[in-house]
């Protein structure tokens, strides 16, 4: 199947045929990682990453563990 390069907005676009999506098993919003290998457009899955709050919290240590900073002193209806 042909299809033609057009502009969008400040980009480049390529419509994708509904056949070929299927093919592909990809669908509308889904989240697609995008390289160029050997003169080739490869369109894949994005590699979901699931991050659970146990495995952030063992990652900090005091080598990453940042001061408090303070922004000052309240300026409008701000909850304290």
């Amino acid at each position: 199947m042909d299809a033609v390069i057009r502009k969008w907005g400040n980009s480049l676009a390529i419509r994708l045929p509904v056949s070929v999506m299927s093919e592909a098993r990809l669908s509308l919003e889904q989240p697609v990682s995008i390289t160029a290998q050997e003169g080739r457009i490869i369109i894949e899955p994005a590699q979901r990453v699931e991050y659970s709050l146990d495995a952030l919290v063992a990652g900090i240590t005091a080598k990453n563990l940042h001061d408090e900073v303070s922004f000052g002193a309240p300026v409008g209806n701000e909850a304290l």
